[in-house]
C-alpha cells in the first residue's frame, strides 16, 4: 500500500517531483526543442543607481516566459515598462524563442501587454476574488 507524505515548503521534496517531471516531459521532446532552463533578469536603475523597476523572465522550449515586470509607481508613464518589454523581447530573439509567454491580473496591466502585441489566449475569471487573471502570448 502506498504512503503519501503530506509536506510544507520542503525544497528537497519540490525537487524531487520537479525533476521527475523534467524528466518525463524530455523524453517526449525532439533534441531540438531541449534547452537548458535559462533565466535572466533585467533592472533599471535612475542616475543615482537607485533600482526602480525590471523585468525577470524564464526562457527554455524555445520560448520565454516573463515571470514578472514591475516599475516603480513614481516612475510609471515615462515609458520604462515598455523599454523593459521591448529589451526582455530583444533576449527572446538573441535566444532563438519562437514565443513569448506571461499572466497579469486586471488590476496590473492587461492592457499594456495587448498595446504591445500581445494576445490575449485566457481569462480565469473572479481570480483573486473580485478581480480576474489575463494570459498572453506573442509570437516572434
Amino acid at each position: 500500500m502506498a504512503e503519501f507524505i503530506e509536506k510544507w515548503n520542503d525544497k528537497d521534496s519540490v525537487n524531487f517531483i520537479r525533476k521527475g517531471l523534467i524528466k518525463y516531459n524530455a523524453s517526449c521532446l525532439p533534441d531540438e526543442i531541449k534547452s537548458p532552463l535559462d533565466q535572466f533578469s533585467l533592472l533599471i536603475r535612475d542616475t543615482e543607481g537607485y533600482p526602480f523597476g525590471g523585468v525577470t523572465g524564464t526562457i527554455f522550449w524555445q520560448h520565454l516566459h516573463i515571470d514578472f515586470l514591475w516599475v516603480d509607481i513614481e516612475y510609471r508613464g515615462k515609458g520604462y515598462g515598455s523599454q523593459l518589454l521591448k529589451k526582455a523581447e530583444r533576449v527572446a530573439k538573441d535566444k532563438h524563442c519562437r514565443i513569448i509567454l506571461l499572466d497579469t491580473f486586471s488590476f496590473q496591466a492587461p492592457d499594456f501587454y495587448k498595446k504591445h502585441g500581445y494576445v490575449e489566449y485566457g481569462i480565469i475569471q473572479d481570480h483573486p476574488k473580485g478581480f480576474s487573471q489575463h494570459f498572453f502570448q506573442k509570437r516572434l
